[in-house]
């Protein structure tokens, strides 16, 4: 009889994948056209959640509504004497403020998906990095839509009678100017740690800016100190520019200054929001 020694290997360890080891072996770049679509098919994912959690659309629907009543009421005979007068003056300012705060949602929804791991399974997906943010970023142009929509149907149904074309132009400039300012907000979602800590600063940075601005009284009413501040404003430009339009239909200076900001902003804080998502990633 014979025996036949055999020798048992001890067992491996068990190695950890890493979403970096992943990309790595995936496709290291995306072309344009790619990343215009995964950025289209995350913002379809963005209306899927709303049309899960339709409450998302609180904000949205009656804030428009309880602001615009409640400051024309109570200011419209103050300002401009009547409220019929106040109506062109408040409806361009109240737009603007909804639309522009409600951009805070990106970063307080961006953050909280973070928490969730979300994000992780999406950084292990051989696509375009900068697409689960700007898929993000895309939903929400559906909530400054349905804001913009309501702002002006009870303007137009308390008396307000704006230029059709400027109406349509309007939306469409308010939209592009809080896609680009929402980039600010992703920004601060991928950068703290709470969702309550993003909601919290971006409303002490925005509310200042709404107020101290021309969307609710003359600038001329003002200290003179405020009114320097006012007067370089973005807010301030973006209101006019919506007065502007809703008033003769055409384009002016405050227009030009509007989107080159929106440009400048995107321009700027698109890739720090990418380069903080990515930094979140390792």
């Amino acid at each position: 009889m014979t025996t036949t020694l055999t020798t048992v290997e001890p067992p491996r360890k068990p190695t950890a994948i890493s979403t970096t080891a992943i990309r790595a072996d995936a496709k290291t770049s995306v072309s344009l056209i790619e990343t215009v679509r995964q950025s289209f098919s995350m913002g379809y994912r963005g209306l899927l959640k709303i049309r899960h959690n339709p409450e998302q659309l609180f904000d949205v629907v009656l804030q428009p509504i309880i602001f615009t009543l409640m400051f024309t009421y109570i200011f419209g005979g103050a300002i401009s004497g009547n409220v019929h007068a106040y109506l062109p003056v408040i409806i361009p300012g109240i737009l603007v403020q909804t639309v522009i705060v409600t951009s805070i949602v990106t970063g307080t929804q961006l953050r909280e998906d973070m928490d969730k791991g979300v994000f992780d399974r999406f950084r292990s997906l051989p696509i375009a990095r900068i697409s689960p943010l700007a898929g993000a970023l895309l939903a929400d142009v559906v909530r400054y839509l349905i804001a913009t929509l309501i702002t002006f149907t009870v303007g137009i149904s308390m008396g307000w009678r704006p230029d059709p074309i400027g109406v349509i132009a309007s939306t469409l400039l308010v939209i592009v100017c809080s896609f680009a300012v929402s980039w600010i907000f992703a920004l601060m979602g991928c950068l703290m740690k709470k969702a309550s800590a993003v909601q919290g600063i971006s409303m002490l940075i925005m509310f200042p800016l709404t107020f101290m601005s021309n969307a609710f009284v003359p600038v001329s009413t003002m200290p003179g100190w405020l009114q320097g501040f006012v007067n370089v404003n973005p807010v301030s430009h973006l209101v006019s520019a919506v007065r502007e339009l809703c008033a003769t239909g055409h384009a002016g200076t405050h227009v030009l200054w509007s989107l080159l900001g929106a440009a400048v902003i995107t321009a700027v804080f698109a890739p720090l929001a990418v380069r903080a998502y990515i930094r979140n990633a390792k």
